[in-house]
């Protein structure tokens, strides 16, 4: 028997067999309205050691970013870059873009200058809100009769060809996530005392559409941390009456495993969620005894999804801790050429969660959404009761602690560097990443093959996360297969990675 966990009321398909709630507000901006309505004095946003914001004050603050905004030039579906780090002023960006009519695109701010400026360029973006400068400011401005199936956003992730990929995000997208986290997190409707710690960036979907979001919805205080420090991390816990810890389960294994942890007061945490990597078993468990007054739970989704599509809920934490769960009450699954044996197929996903499509890219939306149907690129298995299992990724991606690292996009830049005659890149098994990025390198012929100035030479050209934390240098060729391919299976069975570099 199929288990259904969650609450499915208020749900119907439309004439394409889309589930979609039927009761949402008409746009993101029209949501934050009734929360600033219902409790105007309650805080909103709380910048860790920074500023703090009352709904009435973010309203007002984000309705004046609107106006310098269309002062500026921007006009309704015009694209706004926020470039910024976690914070007061990241918030007040994203929710003035969409106040002004305009379609937020934020940065990945640990992309290099070329990263970012390809996101900027690609997805047309009229103005950059960037570190350094005020956000533009003038007479308040409110876009009226936004509407559900119009823009809101671009969430750019990385692809396979080198180039980024931008998730075009509708508000009815944004709304049916926060709708999706209430019910599978099990989130009041209103309740101004669920002060959630936001230690993730702002730019991933999660950061955004899970925790910032769903948290505005609820008449609650977001708790945003500019840069992550775990002590802070903990010591925040206690201060700031946090209820609602959300992060990646490298950031669990770490701060659980601080000499401080058992003097931190956690008894006012009534949720901790994770997902965004594998997670071991052991370190669910090690969760629910740090955190005994806690929920826990396992969320799977992408950028391509708004973020949650499937929800591993408390009651079965531990006993399916490998497991990412069950669908979102809005959410179709089905697996494309699944195996008859293993019952292994390619995950698709379908729903009023999935994004409209990539931005300025018709023939990668046409290979990844078919009939209403997203092709995730992950492999997974469904089993009789509705537990779903993803047992590898068909796409070539490294998973770093909730980073994506795509393989080929490294290659390409690993490739250009001195000396470098072939190269491969694949997933380092890591207790506390999960993954971390490994590279195999066959130098030229004849020469000095110099790792430092190797890693120099990349380090200027990725991001932080994206660059090798192991090199090993081979002289023999890389195993391919009779068509050139690069066989990493046996690449990874074969080389002995030693230390990371860092």
């Amino acid at each position: 028997m199929v288990l259904r966990p969650f609450d499915e009321t208020g749900v119907e398909r439309d004439e394409a067999g889309i589930k979609r709630y039927v009761d949402l507000p008409d746009s993101v901006v029209a949501m934050l309205r009734a929360s600033v309505h219902r409790d105007p004095d309650a805080e909103a946003v709380v910048e860790v050691d920074g500023p703090r914001l009352t709904y009435r004050q973010l309203w007002d603050g984000a309705a004046r970013v609107a106006g310098g905004l269309r002062a500026g030039g921007v006009e309704r579906g015009d694209r706004v870059a926020i470039r910024l780090g976690n914070g007061v002023d990241w918030v007040l960006g994203f929710l003035g873009a969409l106040m002004a009519g305009g379609v937020a695109v934020p940065v990945n701010i640990r992309f290099t200058d070329d990263e970012a400026r390809y996101v900027i360029e690609d997805s047309g973006s009229r103005l950059v809100l960037a570190p350094g400068r005020p956000l533009p400011q003038g007479e308040p401005y409110v876009e009226e009769g936004l509407r559900r199936d119009e823009l809101a956003a671009i969430f750019y992730t990385s692809g396979t060809t080198g180039f980024p990929k931008g998730a075009m995000t509708s508000h009815e997208n944004f709304l049916t996530n926060i709708e999706n986290a209430r019910r599978v997190v099990g989130l009041p409707r209103e309740d101004p005392t669920l002060r959630n710690l936001i230690s993730v960036p702002l730019f991933h979907v999660t950061g955004c559409n899970s925790q910032l979001l769903p948290t505005l919805q609820c008449g609650a205080a977001a708790v945003i941390m500019p840069t992550f420090e775990v002590g802070r991390f903990l010591r925040v816990i206690p201060e700031e009456r946090i209820a609602i810890v959300t992060t990646v389960p490298a950031i669990f294994w770490l701060a659980i495993n601080q000499a401080e942890f058992p003097r931190i007061d956690v008894s006012g945490v009534r949720y901790t969620t994770y997902g965004g990597a594998p997670i071991a078993p052991d370190l669910v468990q090690a969760i629910q005894r740090s955190f005994p007054e806690a929920r826990v739970g396992n969320g799977f989704g992408l950028s391509e999804t708004s973020s949650i599509s499937t929800f591993l809920p408390h009651e079965y934490a531990s006993t399916h801790a490998d497991s990412v769960g069950f669908p979102a009450p809005v959410v179709d699954l089905d697996l494309a050429d699944a195996d008859p044996e293993t019952g292994v197929g390619e995950l698709l996903i379908r729903g009023a969660q999935v994004v409209q499509g990539y931005w300025n890219k018709p023939e990668a939306t046409v290979q990844a959404f078919t009939d209403g149907w997203l092709h995730s690129g992950d492999l997974a298995r469904i089993d009789d009761d509705g537990f779903v299992y993803i047992v590898d990724r068909a796409k070539d991606m490294i998973n770093r602690g909730g980073e994506n690292v795509y393989c080929v996009e490294v290659e390409n830049v690993l490739a250009a560097a001195p000396g470098v005659f072939e190269v491969a890149v694949v997933g380092v098994p890591d207790q506390m990443m999960g993954e971390k990025v490994g590279a195999v390198v066959v130098p030229q012929p004849g020469i000095d093959f110099d790792v430092d100035e190797f890693l120099g030479f990349v380090r200027t050209r990725l991001a932080d996360f994206k660059a090798p934390q192991y090199v090993v240098v081979r002289s023999a060729a890389l195993p391919r297969n009779p068509g050139g391919k690069v066989l990493k299976p046996v690449l990874r069975t074969e080389t002995e990675w030693g230390s990371p570099l860092r």
